[in-house]
């Protein structure tokens, strides 16, 4: 009797276990496909049955949509459970080697309509695993990231997946870890779907931007919605460097974003950046503009009581910053995409002002002294040590900086001027007018001095001044400073 019943379970359960059991090969197909919502298709499958059940399948294929676009791609897939786990639909370990992401572009709407399944997987392990963001444009090359740890737990349908990632970040080109929570998607509205966890980014080389170099490394949280993800945290980088400069600052930051990750856009809510005794504030956005490719930086700076030399310092390749003291700034900042330098793509808009500045460069300054000396009819071989006080408002346009209303003072003499410096070549090239507290014969010793007695009727003391035309050319290290001889002289009054 025993052995007819032994009989019955092996010629009758058996099979209906074969065909039936989750790790079937029509069960993993079915269970694959509702999971995904796309269709499956397998190079070849292989059935186990000791010592724990499961199932190795190779050559998977996911399409998904009208057009059966290859979104996922795996050269191995390892299944294994256990002969209890069989009662509760629970899988205890599945494996995927040489997988292969495809994510559309943003915006693509590309869909799932997932299926209600009882199946739990307890863990799923997918290292090396290459994840790749197609570009929107058809010749753009795509983000490949490069997984090189994934552990993922406790799988299950309508339920959050907790995550451990480690992998390469295309750009900039750094380690990130993460771990934290995902979903339950949410059928029909991605973007609603909740994700949260902890990062951080290490070692990431901020030279594939052009212009700039140094190594950040970054840690923080994020928290919200797939359309709406909260992130905070802090960057250091203390090798930051402009590299027209060549000066290192260690250059530290506190940030509060948020991201769309439906289309890939930042959104920062406030920056605050520190670099030697200057604070600086920035608010704006790293986003996609409708009809143009690619993502634009857009950005307001500002910063109170940052320092000029800290500021200069980052761009001139001098020891020393040529001029001290301390500033004020707000202005707009745009960074465009593509691949030209740094300081190229870079448009800035704004004003400062720089209050009770000096020059580092003894001789800038002692042309600066000499002519304030000059201007208030005093001994110019023994000034007084003068400060020059600047605002203004400045357009940075390929690495070009466009001056207008550039004002200036110290004492016996005011200044307004517009030109240009040129970033790259730190060439100066700027005209304009300056009022003076004396005979203009004054501001000049020797010949020149003589020349201008000759023309100081044509310059009759005003109530408030002569006024005369003036330029500062040559280099950022060695400006010259002198008058416009050869011009008209200056017709309106500074200071009204």
């Amino acid at each position: 009797m025993a052995l007819a019943v032994l009989l019955i379970v092996v010629f009758v359960a058996v099979p209906i276990y074969v065909r039936t059991s989750p790790f079937s090969e029509r069960s993993i197909l079915q269970q694959l496909q509702e999971a995904s919502d796309s269709q499956v298709t397998i190079r070849s499958y292989h059935r186990t049955h000791f010592p724990s059940p499961g199932a190795v399948v190779e050559g998977v294929e996911f399409h998904h949509g009208p057009n059966a676009f290859t979104f996922l791609t795996i050269g191995k897939l390892v299944i294994k459970g256990t002969y209890l786990g069989l009662l509760r639909e629970h899988v205890l370990h599945v494996k995927a080697e040489g997988a292969h992401v495809f994510i559309p572009p943003f915006g693509s709407n590309f869909r799932f309509q997932t299926q209600h399944s009882n199946i739990v997987v307890d863990e799923v392990i997918a290292n090396g695993t290459m994840v790749e963001f197609e570009s929107d444009d058809p010749h753009g090359k795509p983000f490949v990231f490069d997984l090189h740890n994934a552990f993922f737990t406790d799988v299950r349908w309508g339920s959050p997946i907790h995550y451990q990632l480690k992998f390469r970040n295309p750009e900039p080109p750094g380690e990130v870890s993460v771990q934290g929570s995902f979903g339950a998607w949410t059928t029909g509205h991605p973007q609603d779907t909740p994700i949260s966890g902890e990062y951080s980014f290490d070692h990431a080389d901020l030279g594939v931007y052009g212009g700039i170099s140094g190594l950040l490394s970054s840690t923080g949280k994020f928290q919200g919605l797939l359309q709406h993800i909260d992130v905070s945290g802090t960057t250091d980088t203390p090798d930051f460097e402009v590299t027209s400069g060549g000066h290192k600052v260690k250059l530290v930051s506190q940030f509060d974003a948020y991201v769309d990750a439906m289309h890939g856009d930042t959104f920062l809510k406030r920056v605050e950046a520190k670099f030697g005794r200057t604070t600086i504030i920035a608010t704006g956005s790293v986003a996609g503009t409708k009809g143009q490719e690619g993502k634009f930086a857009r950005l307001q700076l500002s910063g109170r009581r940052a320092r000029i030399e800290d500021l200069l310092g980052l761009f001139v390749s001098q020891g020393r910053s040529p001029m001290s003291g301390q500033v004020s700034l707000s202005t707009r900042a745009q960074i465009s995409p593509g691949d030209d330098p740094f300081l190229k793509k870079t448009r800035l808009d704004g004003g400062f002002g720089i209050a009770n500045g000096t020059f580092e460069n003894r001789e800038t300054q002692q042309n600066v002294d000499e002519l304030s000396a000059g201007a208030r009819g005093e001994n110019k071989e023994d000034p007084e040590t003068v400060v020059s006080d600047l605002t203004g408002s400045v357009a940075l346009v390929g690495g070009v900086a466009q001056f207008s209303d550039l004002s200036f003072g110290v004492p016996g003499a005011h200044a307004r001027m517009h030109g240009t410096y040129d970033v790259m070549n730190e060439k100066i090239d700027l005209h304009g007018q300056m009022w003076v507290d004396t005979k203009i014969s004054n501001t000049s010793t020797g010949v020149k001095s003589l020349l201008l007695k000759v023309m100081d009727p044509i310059f009759k003391k005003k109530k408030k001044g002569e006024i005369v035309l003036v330029h500062i050319l040559g280099t950022y290290e060695k400006p010259e400073f002198g008058l416009d001889l050869t011009q008209e002289s200056g017709k309106k009054k500074l200071g009204n």
